[in-house]
């Protein structure tokens, strides 16, 4: 009888047995994190009264109070010397413009000087020998600044005393070749209106034809049909 009582037990078809906790899990989860944040509240407590017994606390609030001061007063300290930075580049910045004005003024005098000194060699070299020269022309120039347009200057100059005031006109005349051929040219046709007293200085420019190599230039000095003054010059 015990025998088939404990093969029944250890065989398949013995009785199921089932084993129930007393209380669920997470009720079990529950109850331990309830105790733990009691215990830690415990704890917090016990340290903030400690350090409230010891006076460490309010050394900690002092020393920020002081640290937020002296962070404010860095800051007022940066402020001022960035402040004291700008001013600084911005007179930096205008001494810096005023000293290019200065520059570019400087340099247009040197330039007006050295147009002035070209213009003193220029009428030193034109004045004439013999004060009763009458009327004259000095210093015809011509200059090639392209390959079709030439730049010429002279002056026209009344040496003697007190002259009387001219009324006449100019006329240029240009010769040289053109395509291998003789070639002339009148400028302007009808001669050009001049009037001054004691001196007169002229100058223009002419486009000229494709092909064309000036070889003389000739400048006259006209009183209605009479010539008052004529210079030529071999242009090289």
């Amino acid at each position: 009888m015990r025998m088939r009582l404990l093969r029944r037990r250890l065989t398949i078809s013995a009785p199921r047995v089932m084993v129930r906790n007393a209380l669920p899990w997470p009720l079990r989860w529950l109850v331990l994190a309830v105790v733990l944040g009691f215990c830690s509240a415990v704890g917090l407590w016990a340290f903030d009264f400690g350090r409230s017994i010891a006076g460490l606390d309010s050394g900690a609030r002092a020393e920020l109070v002081r640290l937020r001061a002296e962070v404010a007063r860095l800051q007022e300290a940066v402020q001022s010397q960035q402040n004291l930075v700008n001013t600084s580049d911005s007179l930096l910045k205008a001494e810096r413009s005023a000293m290019e004005g200065v520059v570019a003024q400087l340099r247009q005098v040197e330039a007006d000087n050295r147009r002035l000194r070209e213009d003193l060699g220029f009428f030193e070299r034109l004045m004439p020998s013999n004060p009763n020269e009458g009327l004259s022309i000095r210093g015809l120039q011509v200059e090639m600044l392209a390959s079709t347009q030439l730049r010429w200057q002279m002056l026209a100059l009344q040496a003697m005393r007190n002259p009387s005031e001219f009324k006449g006109r100019l006329e240029l005349s240009f010769a040289g070749t053109r395509d291998g051929k003789p070639w002339t040219l009148q400028h302007p046709v009808q001669g050009q209106p001049l009037q001054f007293v004691q001196y007169r200085r002229m100058e223009g420019l002419i486009d000229l034809p494709p092909n064309t190599v000036v070889k003389t230039v000739t400048a006259r000095l006209m009183d209605g049909q009479n010539v008052r003054a004529t210079r030529t010059i071999e242009v090289e």
